[in-house]
């Protein structure tokens, strides 16, 4: 088995980690922030100082951070990624990022005699936690096989889309998706409380019927039994929004209902909800109609 080097331990990235783990990868972290969450120092992950040195003891090297400035300060920064690695390698990128930045990453990366594949991913913390993930990857076919064993004991649906960048572009897709499927959500809900009927009951109706989906069925728990605890954040939605709005002023394409849900995103964190769940965006909504949902 290939040594993985894993950086970014956080919410998605710590039980990710933990499933490579559990299949016997031995998996190198760094310890440059704070020391690795004690539930995989028991499984038998080993930390070493500096993300070259990362680089240095690992073949695959994933990468699991917030944003397009964090990817490049882990891969080129002082003692990045790319100081410690030596041909051959592979870096993946599993953060949600620019495609834009990816391209140019990916070259970089080449350019050292290594592969690169962008892998974001999709499905939440409750997704990581059962690894079932759905991968969107960017790259040439060689390192995605090299790297489909890892990625199936992360997830379920597992798609080579395209050359590098094109998994990014595929998750800013998703994301539109995601945005807007929770805003209809939310305001069938708020739409039918303030009516009178019980959301809970609506919602199983709807369950049933054309109208059903994952978002229903786990954002509008959420909304109904108001935990807002993340799960993923309003402010990474908004970063993955303003991804999507910025490709599509370059492209010259309109986003005219993502534009708005992205204002509504706005209004939960201006009013304090920015690390709250993506559903909180139900709050916005309901300050307009001057109702909670009961």
């Amino acid at each position: 088995m290939e040594t993985i080097g894993f950086i970014g331990l956080g919410i998605m990235g710590a039980p990710m980690a933990g499933h490579l783990l559990v299949a016997g990868y031995k998996v190198v972290a760094s310890d440059h922030r704070s020391k690795p969450p004690a539930d995989l120092t028991a499984k038998g992950l080993k930390t070493v100082t500096g993300h070259n040195a990362v680089a240095e003891a690992a073949d695959i090297i994933i990468t699991m951070v917030p944003d397009t400035p964090q990817v490049a300060d882990v891969l080129f920064g002082e003692n990045g990624v790319a100081s410690g690695l030596s041909k051959g390698k592979l870096v993946v990128d599993m953060s949600s990022i620019s495609p834009i930045a990816t391209k140019e990453f990916a070259k970089k990366i080449n350019d050292l005699g290594c592969d690169y594949l962008d892998a974001p991913v999709s499905g939440g913390e409750v997704g990581a936690k059962a690894a079932s993930l759905t991968i969107m990857v960017g790259g040439d076919e060689k390192p995605f096989e090299r790297a489909r064993p890892v990625f199936e004991k992360m997830g379920k649906n597992i798609t080579l889309v395209g050359p590098n960048g094109v998994g990014q572009t595929t998750k800013v897709a998703n994301q539109i998706v995601v945005a807007l499927t929770i805003e209809a959500v939310g305001e069938a809900l708020v739409f039918a409380s303030k009516a009178g009927a019980d959301p809970a009951k609506v919602r199983q109706a709807l369950m049933g019927g054309l109208a059903a989906s994952r978002i229903l069925e786990v954002h509008g728990e959420r909304m109904i039994k108001r935990t807002f605890a993340p799960g993923f954040r309003i402010e990474l939605h908004q970063k993955d929004l303003n991804l999507a709005l910025e490709g599509a002023k370059a492209l010259g394409v309109s986003l005219p209902n993502t534009s708005t849900t992205q204002q509504l995103f706005n209004s939960c964190a201006a009013n304090g909800a920015a690390k709250e769940d993506h559903s909180a965006l139900v709050r916005a909504l309901e300050r307009m109609a001057g109702h909670e949902i009961a």
